[in-house]
């Protein structure tokens, strides 16, 4: 039997004010691929990552993933926290107490693997916004994390930049074998991945190859334009 890298099962949340986000949503992530989780605004996307990611807690159901995980946030300024590239790749492995040369291995290989190993003592503040998502993606490669959730990490890049940035994330779920769970509304990085999910109003409404969900979603906007 494949290995699974994510399983949900039968998971619900609600906000405190009584607000049901995730409705008996189960879905799962075979170890070592690239999925998208695709849904309009508001339909639950980023609350089901944090549930992944265990920054929220569920109502019910249960969660099954690979360790350790690592996330990306949409906005890279929330997450890096050092003042140079390789500072901040480092900082995420304090808590592995590592040798001197262990971390600065791991920080090259990381930044070596985002093809950002030149740009080690460049401060945070002079990176594009490609440059910032993909500290934060070294960061996680260096934790060697099992599993990498991506919410909207293209939202705020140029349109050259997002297609350079899900390549290179497809490129290293393919060589680690991680397992990748990348939430977009943008059909284009569909192109990508070896599957998709569709959420609506929190409940999963389907899901398998991903060119046959970007067909139904061009339908969908082709009727509401």
């Amino acid at each position: 039997m494949a290995q699974v890298g994510i399983e949900v099962k039968d998971l619900n949340f609600s906000w405190p004010n009584g607000e049901k986000v995730i409705k008996s949503c189960s879905l799962e992530v075979p170890k070592g691929e690239f999925w998208m989780l695709l849904g309009t605004n508001g339909s639950g996307k980023s609350t089901l990552l944090r549930l992944l990611a265990g920054l929220l807690a569920p109502e019910s159901g249960e969660i099954r993933v690979l360790h350790p995980v690592g996330f990306v946030f949409q906005n890279p300024d929330h997450q890096l926290v050092m003042p140079t590239v390789g500072a901040d790749v480092a900082f995420g492995l304090v808590e592995e107490k590592l040798p001197p040369a262990a971390t600065r291995a791991r920080v090259e290989e990381a930044l070596g693997a985002v093809n950002l190993l030149t740009l080690q003592r460049r401060p945070i503040y002079a990176l594009s916004g490609g440059q910032k998502q993909r500290v934060a993606i070294a960061g996680a490669i260096a934790r060697r994390c099992e599993v990498l959730l991506l919410d909207e990490p293209t939202a705020l890049l140029d349109p050259d930049s997002q297609l350079d940035l899900v390549a290179g994330v497809r490129r290293l779920v393919k060589s680690r074998g991680i397992t990748a769970l990348w939430v977009t509304h943008r059909l284009d990085e569909l192109n990508y991945c070896d599957g998709a999910f569709l959420l609506e109003k929190g409940s999963l409404v389907d899901s398998g190859e991903a060119q046959r969900l970007k067909q139904r979603l061009m339908e969908v906007h082709s009727e509401a334009s």
